[in-house]
């Protein structure tokens, strides 16, 4: 009789694609056995390489590095709801579009990659920076899940530098799990990881491999600490940030939307007049000094004079100034234009007062006055530059960190060298917007989830995040561990958490005193689901072993619906709902693109209900049907039958 297809337990095989791939754009150069390389090179023509000579990064190791990024695995990640959290903060509830993944990093972007395939906007990843006290990874071939387990007993291990493999070592680690992320990218995706001075030319070679040398896009020396370790001669305090991007098409400063419009600039305002930013100030020490300049402005009751000085203003009235001085970037008529017509701000604070000016991203503005159009509107938006000295400034050091571990947490010392906040919501900020999926598989104290809620609750968005850790035990003695915290994922959780409960409590006083006007603030999602590194809730039988019920003891019906999700690439956030047809009690997943039927008592009728709702796919627990094969035959022809019906193909599988 004719069987229904199994379901493939793998994870996507990225050679196959490749392949595949490749196949599309010169199959001439397959033949029975594989590929042709000899015909490849003809057809490659002269971009072959004939010499013995080249420039290449390579180190022993790498050609396991290079295989680990290639291997599928038949892991899973099973859904703990207990740890999890809604998107409105209530706890042990799983409705949230956040993601936190308990395991290996190898193993957990390896099984992203059918349902997160050029899915993800935005990567930060902070990883070990082998100074030979901190761990680093040590992948194996064999069980992943077994290995997984091991490396968790092992964190607390250190990669000497006194080992003949210190540096190998480090770049077998990371190779493959930048060659994964890369996959995992949007075409316009980007991804930022942060290195000191012991890992970045290693890093740097790496990924000019693997993204591409045209795909990097900067490297920013940032401030980790003022002082230094002052104990050395020579104070070590700051390292870098490198910028990089999956295609030469990357998406920074995503613009703004305002009907229907893209507005390039992420720090503008908004009035009836449409979008603006505001200018430098309007007094400066000019090149070339010019009394027509130089005179005294009045706005909201105070007078201001160029550099802000009225006794200097005096001397240079008199003729005692400079070649180049303080004066007015505008002329008087100018600005009494402007001021009338609004397009000038005071700001106070600082030193004294500062005068700004409005220029406004739409072309349309028309008003009174000659030379509107020419002071005030800036007719083709463009995108700002981003300094590569962005971040040598304080307030994204890791002085600065502990501010946002104090906004959640009355413990100190609970994290050592955790980012600020600060730093990846200014990533964040300018890499994504409205819905994008922010990615950070080194999460550790879980900084990259904070700096989500924050960004969210700012600009009104709604990033979501994915954050994968090993749980990491914490030594005894360590503060976390006299805080009651065995591990660094339940630390990281907890972060979480807290974090949302800060912003909830930020929304709420909000709204207790709206401004006239305004809409009452919107409460983001500061919720997220937790999901754990498992080995398949599926038995494999051996050895012409005959089992009925693949399901492995403990596995639950959601254990088992996440696994064919992940398999048949359905991102983990979709809805799951329970159903019923004809009687028969099933899974909904992703509003009905999926049937799963778990348990026995599914009849013809329930099937042929199920046919009627046309899903795209529909798995059916091997062991619901027992010993009925006619029941089986039936299923074959029930959607047979409901494809030829509506010609609408209906994947059918089973384990």
């Amino acid at each position: 009789m004719s069987e229904i297809v199994k379901m493939d337990l793998d994870s996507e095989n990225l050679v196959a694609d490749r392949l595949q791939q490749l196949r599309e754009l010169v199959p001439e150069a397959f033949e029975e056995g594989g590929i042709d390389f000899d015909k490849l090179r003809l057809l490659l023509g002269d971009e072959v390489d004939e010499g013995d000579e080249r420039y290449a990064f390579t180190w022993p190791g790498k050609a396991d590095a290079i295989r680990q990024s290639q291997t599928s695995t038949t892991a899973t990640l099973r859904p703990v709801v207990e740890k999890s959290r809604s998107r409105d903060g209530e706890d042990s509830s799983f409705d949230s579009d956040n993601i936190y993944i308990e395991g290996d990093n190898l193993e957990a972007l390896k099984l992203l990659q059918r349902a997160y395939h050029g899915k993800v906007k935005f990567i930060y990843i902070d990883p070990p920076y082998n100074t030979g006290k901190d761990f680093v990874y040590k992948d194996s071939f064999s069980n992943s899940v077994k290995n997984y387990v091991e490396q968790t007993k092992q964190t607390g291990q250190s990669n000497p530098e006194t080992s003949g493999h210190y540096h190998s070592n480090w770049c077998t680690m990371i190779y493959p799990r930048l060659k994964l992320a890369r996959e995992l990218l949007s075409d316009n995706g980007l991804i930022a990881v942060s290195i000191d001075d012991n890992e970045l030319s290693d890093l740097l070679a790496i990924m000019r491999e693997v993204f591409g040398e045209s795909n990097l896009i900067a490297t920013f020396p940032r401030v980790t600490k003022k002082a230094g370790k002052s104990s050395e001669a020579v104070a070590q305090n700051h390292d870098y940030l490198i910028l990089a991007s999956k295609t030469d098409k990357p998406l920074l400063f995503p613009p703004l939307q305002v009907g229907g419009t893209d507005y390039p600039y992420r720090d503008e305002y908004f009035e009836e007049r449409g979008p603006y930013k505001l200018n430098q100030c309007l007094d400066y020490d000019s090149l070339q000094y010019s009394s027509a300049l130089d005179y005294p402005i009045s706005i909201e009751g105070q007078t201001l004079y160029p550099g802000g000085d009225y006794s200097a203003y005096q001397a240079r009235q008199a003729g005692d100034h400079a070649r180049a001085d303080w004066a007015w970037r505008w002329s008087k008529e100018k600005y009494e234009f402007g001021l009338a017509q609004g397009f000038v701000v005071l700001k106070q604070g600082g030193e004294r007062p500062r005068i700004y000016t409005k220029t406004y991203l739409n072309a349309s503005i028309e008003e009174s006055g000659s030379g509107t159009k020419d002071y005030f509107v800036q007719i083709a938006p463009r995108t700002k530059p981003l300094s590569t000295l962005e971040y040598i400034k304080n307030q994204y050091s890791n002085d600065n960190a502990n501010k946002g571990l104090a906004s959640v947490f009355v413990e100190k010392g609970l994290f050592d060298y955790s980012k600020p906040v600060s730093l990846i919501q200014s990533l964040i900020s300018f890499c994504t917007q409205k819905q994008d999926l922010v990615l950070d598989f080194f999460s550790g104290s879980a900084t990259t989830a904070q700096a989500v809620f924050e960004q969210n609750l700012e600009d009104s968005d709604a990033r979501r995040f994915c954050l994968v850790q090993l749980p990491e035990p914490f030594t005894k003695g360590s503060v976390a561990k006299r805080n009651g915290y065995n591990e660094l994922c339940q630390l990281g959780e907890e972060r979480i958490r807290r974090a949302g409960n800060k912003i909830a409590e930020e929304v709420s006083e909000a709204n207790k005193q709206p401004k006239i006007g305004e809409e009452p603030k919107k409460l983001p999602d500061i919720g997220f689901r937790v999901f754990e590194l498992d080995e398949s809730g599926i038995a494999r039988p051996e050895g012409g072993q005959m089992l009925i019920n693949l399901r492995k003891d403990g596995r639950s019906d959601l254990d088992i619906i996440f696994e064919v999700m992940l398999k048949w690439g359905y991102e983990l956030t979709y809805p799951i709902e329970k159903v019923e047809f004809a009687g028969y009690g099933c899974y909904s997943v992703a509003a009905g693109d999926l049937v799963c039927c778990m348990e026995p008592g599914l009849t013809v009728d329930a099937l042929e209900a199920i046919a009627a709702e046309q899903p795209r796919r529909v798995f059916i627990m091997d062991s619901v049907f027992g010993h009925d094969d006619s029941l089986k035959l039936d299923a074959l022809a029930i959607f047979k039958h409901a494809e030829e019906k509506t010609q609408q193909k209906i994947e059918l599988r089973t384990v």
